[in-house]
């Protein structure tokens, strides 16, 4: 398949580059660090400073993000996630986390750098009929198409999406899909991903499901309802679908391997969110200490105050141990393990983190944080929203005590290897 990007691999340099600081175990290795520094620069003067128009929405918006989109690929930032055999930039996932942490400080820095839809793109590539790969990959990968993806339904609990009722019967020469979806990004999507029981009750879950590729222009697709997250328009919607036809090409990964090509995504998106996260809480904590030092109470700045103080060393801490989880599980999806655990803590660790120090950055602003004068306001919403998607956070910490506990079952002179 022709690809559209011409843009050059990320390799390393013939000779292995030194670290910043030879003591320092975790530091970067030189052509890592400054294109991590690009991207945070590029992010910071030229995503963050356009957030006011690309949140207006219109056609100026559109154009604002066509604009920052034709920039990072001139700075050549664009794709750096995607494998090169797509077109990408070739960085493995445990480099790419850094990059990714950078993007994630503006809300909109994955849609700008090309990295918004990777998990789209992947399952394509690797899942998708040629026919249906070669008409869509190239449009993503070059961000002249939006997807979507279709699978929790409204009165289901998305815990358990053995419930799910989305229905796709066989036709000749295609199927039929009959349900609804909601909290999908399908406002402006050109297609959704949708996951339907194919198989009658009492087939096994795990053979039971199949995901669908279906246009949003397809007869019978309707976006019945904006859904306003805590105030804020994140483009999700409730769509309902009526006798939609596809053909069979448009089956991805196979009758019946729904669950597990949804399996391999969620590993991935898990970690790449959490990724995201880490920019967020980042942003978060340098707004509250420029605050800080700005803003005095009582002849003496606030950074002066020992409760205050409190808030940095907490955010301080806390973005550093989630940091670190979420490269773990970079590490372990990359290697191509069962990655559960790892994955599981990063994102209910990193969403935590975001959350509290959000938290603690609106309260060092005290009234002005509560509006939207500064960022905070809208990211304190939005984080909230974390802590559900991909898997509230009492399903992680369930699933992940028990496995633990599983692995301490044995005899007590056993010590497994859980870390």
């Amino acid at each position: 398949m022709d690809t559209p990007l011409d843009i050059p691999p990320v390799t390393p340099p013939d000779t292995p580059s030194r670290p910043a600081d030879l003591h320092d175990p975790f530091a970067l290795p030189d052509h890592l660090l400054v294109l991590r520094d690009r991207v945070r620069e590029f992010v910071r003067g030229e995503v963050i400073p356009a957030e006011p128009a690309l949140l207006a929405g219109g056609d100026a918006s559109r154009t604002t993000l066509d604009d920052l989109r034709a920039k990072a690929r001139a700075n050549g930032l664009w794709g750096l996630s995607h494998p090169v055999e797509i077109g990408g930039r070739g960085l493995p996932l445990a480099d790419y986390v850094h990059l990714g942490e950078a993007e994630g400080e503006s809300e909109f820095g994955p849609a700008v750098l090309g990295s918004e839809h990777l998990l789209d793109a992947l399952m394509l590539h690797r899942h998708a009929t040629p026919a249906v790969r070669d008409r869509y990959l190239p449009g993503i990968l070059d961000g002249r198409t939006t997807p979507c993806y279709g699978m929790s339904e409204p009165g289901r609990s998305g815990s358990d999406p053995s419930l799910m009722t989305t229905r796709a019967t066989k036709t000749d020469g295609g199927w039929e899909i009959q349900g609804s979806k909601w909290f999908s990004r399908a406002a402006g999507a050109d297609f959704m991903t949708v996951m339907c029981r194919t198989e009658p009750l009492g087939v096994p879950n795990s053979q039971a499901f199949t995901m669908f590729l279906v246009p949003t222009d397809a007869p019978g697709f309707s976006c019945v309802r904006e859904l306003s997250v805590l105030g804020t328009d994140g483009r999700h919607r409730e769509v309902r679908l009526d006798r939609v036809a596809v053909p069979d090409e448009n089956m991805i990964g196979g009758r019946g391997a729904g669950f597990a090509a949804a399996g391999e995504r969620l590993d991935l998106g898990r970690t790449l969110r959490a990724v995201q996260w880490l920019g967020q809480s980042r942003r978060a904590f340098g707004l509250m200490c420029h605050r800080l030092h700005r803003r005095t109470a009582f002849q003496e700045p606030l950074a002066s105050k020992q409760l205050m103080q409190q808030h940095v060393f907490d955010s301080y801490t806390e973005i550093q141990a989630a940091r670190s989880q979420v490269l773990r599980a970079a590490a372990a999806v990359q290697a191509g393990r069962r990655a559960y655990v790892e994955v599981a803590a990063a994102k209910v660790l990193a969403s935590r983190t975001l959350c509290r120090v959000l938290d603690r950055a609106v309260q060092v602003y005290g009234a002005e944080g509560l509006i939207d004068d500064t960022p905070l306001s809208r990211m304190y919403r939005t984080a909230r929203a974390t802590r559900v998607y991909d898997g509230p956070d009492e399903l992680h910490v369930h699933t992940v005590a028990k496995r633990l506990l599983k692995a301490y079952a044995g005899a007590p002179d056993v010590e497994p290897d859980v870390f």
